[in-house]
Formats: C-alpha cells, structure tokens, sequence
C-alpha cells in the first residue's frame, strides 16, 4: 500500500472524528452520574418511618407497674428511669412498644410479626447511630445483614399470606422493594443514547406544536371566507328559487369552529404576555 493513501486514510479518520466530537457537543446533553445511595440508608432500606420519641421519665419495663416505686422518693425515682439508665433500656422499652402493636396476643414473641418488629427497631436504631459514627465498619457491616435479613423474611412473608404482609408494611411504615429480576450496570454510553432519543422527541414535538400554530393561524382568514361564500351562495339560490345546497347548520359548524379558534388565539396572546 502506497504511504500516500495510508495518509489519507488517517486524514479522513481524523475528519471523521472531528465531526463526531462537534455532533456530540452540538447537542448540549449533560450527563451526571446517580449518585450511589448506600444500602444502610433509610432510603435504599425502606424505613419510611423513624424511631418514636421516648419519654426519659418513663420507668423501666421490669418496674413499670411498681406500687412502691410509684410512692418512692424523686430521687429514687430517677435511678429507675429511662433517661438514666443505659440506651439498651430504652431499645427494649421500645422493641416492647412496637412488637405489641402486631402481635397476635400478648404473649407472641416467636411469630413472624414479632420478628420484624424487633427487627426494624434494632435496624433504625443502628441507622441513627450509624449517622454519628459513618466510620464504625462493623455496625455498617451488622446493619447490612440485618436489612437483608428482614428482606428475606418479607418475602416469605409475602409468599405466604399477602393480605398479612401489607398490613405489617402499613404497620412498620416500611417499603417492600424486592430486587432486579436482572441486574443492569447504568452506562454513559446508553444514558447518553436515552438522553439524545429524548432530546430529539422534544425538538419534534416542539416543531409539530409550531406548525400546528401556523396553519390554525391560516385556517382562521380561511373559515372567515368560507362562511361569507356560504352565506352569499346560500342568499342567491333562495332568490332564485332553486334547492338550496347549503344549510344554516353547516355555517353555524363553521362558525362555531372560528369563534373557537379565536379565544385559543386569545388564549395564547395573554400568556405571552
């Protein structure tokens, strides 16, 4: 092959590029890459809700219902409290709260309600400590197993009994999202090809709402001389006594059609403005 042809060849694919570059940069397209919500996050997990605020003065579970304590001194008191005492306390004070509104009786700590009550309070207190400590790998990693595991007993339980498992979703305040049938990477490539198909309906649809502008503008001159031809044609062959091939309904279609198209015209002039 002659050197002179493999020089321009490359020319010609330096041309080629150049073009492709300015095509791309024509469009005026921007992509930004989603940016990646971590699995522990209240939004990827579905916690919709968050922890119940907690009264500190409140006694401690196993001396809720004491008459002695509840006749002690204040001081007494506060030792018994959940403001003073360790927050292990008040995660089973409320572990308790919410696991007794899906129990089925007051003895039900086993059943598959219970479970992912004491589940989701364990996960959103992990969640609120995980937000202090971004850098405690062992929580992150403790709390990622735990939200899989509470997806997994959602699926069984949405197998199971449906009607049950939207209840428990009303409950907690949860959102069941069940994983991709197939798992997809998001690319700029493919992003840019639906961001350009996307660009290119816009321009379509913006030109075809002009040229439909445009001939209702023509269509309005068009009926006015339409309607005048009719009346006209119509007035003639009632004074000559001949059958009359234009009918009064026919010209209130037609203006009817042009007073319509009038306030659309108008319409449009006072949002201009």
């Amino acid at each position: 092959m002659n050197f002179a042809k493999i020089l321009r060849a490359c020319k010609g694919m330096q041309w080629q590029l150049s073009r492709e570059y300015a095509f791309k940069s024509d469009l005026k397209i921007k992509w930004v890459r989603p940016e990646k919500i971590p699995c522990t996050k209240p939004e990827k997990s579905g916690d919709l809700g968050k922890l119940p605020p907690v009264n500190e003065k409140e006694f401690l579970l196993d001396y809720k219902d004491s008459r002695e304590l509840q006749s002690a001194d204040p001081i007494v008191q506060s030792l018994f409290q959940l403001g003073n005492n360790r927050c292990a306390d008040t995660a089973r004070y409320l572990r308790e709260q919410l696991i007794k509104e899906v129990q089925r009786h007051p003895l039900d700590y086993g059943s598959m309600e219970a479970k992912l009550a004491r589940m989701t309070v364990r996960i959103r207190i992990m969640q609120d400590e995980l937000e202090q400590y971004p850098r405690n790998t062992k929580l992150k990693v403790a709390l990622k197993e735990l939200i899989d595991k509470r997806k997994k007993f959602l699926k069984y339980l949405r197998r199971w009994d449906y009607r049950r498992f939207e209840w428990m979703l009303e409950k907690l305040d949860l959102v069941y999202k069940p994983p991709p049938a197939e798992f997809h990477w998001i690319t700029r490539k493919e992003s840019l090809q639906k961001l350009t198909d996307a660009h290119c309906e816009k321009i379509k649809e913006e030109r075809l709402a002009e040229y439909r502008n445009m001939l209702d503008e023509q269509k309005i001159p068009f009926l006015e001389d339409a309607i005048k031809k009719m009346e006209f044609v119509r007035k003639e062959q009632i004074d000559l006594e001949i059958p009359v091939s234009v009918t009064e309904e026919q010209i209130k279609d037609f203006k009817r059609e042009l007073e319509a198209l009038k306030s659309k015209r108008e319409v449009k002039v006072d949002s201009k403005k």
